[in-house]
This record gives structure tokens, C-alpha cells and sequence, in this order.
């Protein structure tokens, strides 16, 4: 996204969430509100998202894992 995208989304963005918090502020800084919680909220997001994505594929390591040591045990060679 361009930087005239950035700050149409953020002037959006700002607007709407001064309207919500009950804050009146004048033009810039609803717009200087909206662009920085933009790119805050989209790295927060984008960490947040990249840690759960670490965390799924760990536990569905770990469950692959236990799925193959259960087959093992079951059907693998027999020891006496």
C-alpha cells in the first residue's frame, strides 16, 4: 500500500477511533492518530500471528511425534 493509501486508511481509522474513545481532536492528529495505530496494530498483528504460527507448528510437531512413537510401539518389532 502507497503512502497516500496509508493515510486515507489511517484518516479512517483515526476517525473512527476518536469517535469511539469520545476524544475531539482536529484533522492532523486524527489523521497522525490513524496512521501510527496502523502501523502499530499491523506489526503487533503481524507478531502475534507469526509467534501462533511457531506455536502450531510445534504442537503439531510434538503430536506427529507421538502419533509416530504410538505406531511404533503398536506394530513395530517386538522385543522380549
Amino acid at each position: 500500500m502507497g503512502i497516500i493509501g496509508l493515510i486515507i486508511i489511517g484518516a479512517a481509522a483515526g476517525y473512527i477511533a476518536t469517535r469511539i474513545m469520545g476524544v475531539e481532536a482536529d484533522l492532523l492528529s486524527t489523521v497522525g492518530i490513524g496512521v501510527l495505530g496502523a502501523i502499530t496494530g499491523g506489526l503487533v498483528l503481524r507478531f502475534i500471528l507469526t509467534v501462533s504460527g511457531w506455536l502450531g507448528g510445534f504442537v503439531g510437531a510434538v503430536l506427529g511425534a507421538m502419533a509416530l512413537i504410538w505406531l511404533w510401539q503398536t506394530y513395530g518389532p517386538r522385543r522380549r
